[in-house]
């Protein structure tokens, strides 16, 4: 079965400094696959590359084995892909509804200039409650994305992902900033969505990462060093003295 994304020898270099180096992997139709690593390993760099953000220099990026090195970010949504960000993104003055119902409009195809014309299109509001309902936010469509916690922003800007219909979900740290009961919220809808969606995650919480991956690759320096279930990568030597490691800072 062709690979929902693969990844074959990606290269980015800054200047001298080699962000990506080589980075081959294949990821099935559905499966969870996480990214891990230190800080500064490349993680980031290496989804903006799949997201179409920063140009590859070298290698290949395939979505459902076609080559979409040459393609746009906007192009590969309507590919199917969809991401979120370390840092959420999302319209802080609008309410979680509008975010959600945007998000709706812009898949259809729908050209608007005001955020009037998205309130009044029935269709995607009523897409949109759906929607908050998935991620548990149903009791905060018209609450103002400024007003939400943490978390409740981390379930929204997923819920304005899920809006695009994406076969390829890129989280990009969804656990990052949450507290521990947030964390375990989102490890549940996480798991609700494999399966349906294939989603590749970079995550730092170890526990979350264990919990949810189907297969995990270990990047540090910008290179793979290892690939493997999360009973493999836990008793790699290599992975534990370059990452996991006892007591280690990276951890």
């Amino acid at each position: 079965m062709t690979p929902a994304l693969e990844l074959r020898g990606v290269c980015k270099r800054f200047g001298g400094l080699t962000a990506t180096d080589q980075v081959s992997l294949s990821v099935p139709t559905g499966a969870l696959h996480a990214l891990i690593g230190p800080n500064g390993a490349g993680k980031t760099t290496l989804i903006n590359q799949v997201a179409g953000e920063l140009r590859h220099d070298t290698g290949a990026i395939l979505l459902d084995g076609v080559e979409v090195g040459a393609l746009s970010p906007w192009q590969r949504v309507h590919r199917g892909l969809a991401r979120t960000f370390q840092i959420t993104q999302l319209l802080s003055d609008e309410t979680a509804r509008d975010n959600v119902a945007v998000a709706v409009q812009v898949r259809e195809g729908h050209s608007f200039r005001f955020f009037a014309n998205a309130r009044r299109h029935g269709d995607a509001n009523r897409q949109a409650i759906q929607l908050l309902q998935e991620v548990g936010l149903a009791g905060c469509a018209a609450t103002r994305v400024s007003d939400l916690a943490q978390g409740e922003r981390k379930q929204l800007e997923l819920a304005v992902a899920l809006a695009t219909r994406p076969s390829l979900l890129l989280l990009d740290e969804p656990m990052a900033g949450l507290s521990p009961v947030e964390s375990q919220a989102m490890v549940a809808l996480l798991r609700q969505l494999k399966g349906r969606v294939t989603i590749v995650l970079v995550e730092h919480d170890m526990d979350a990462v264990f919990a949810l991956a189907d297969r995990i690759s270990v990047l540090v320096y910008g290179r793979v060093i290892a690939s493997g279930t999360a009973e493999e990568i836990r008793s790699d030597p290599a992975v534990r003295t370059a990452y996991l490691g006892e007591g280690d800072e990276a951890c």
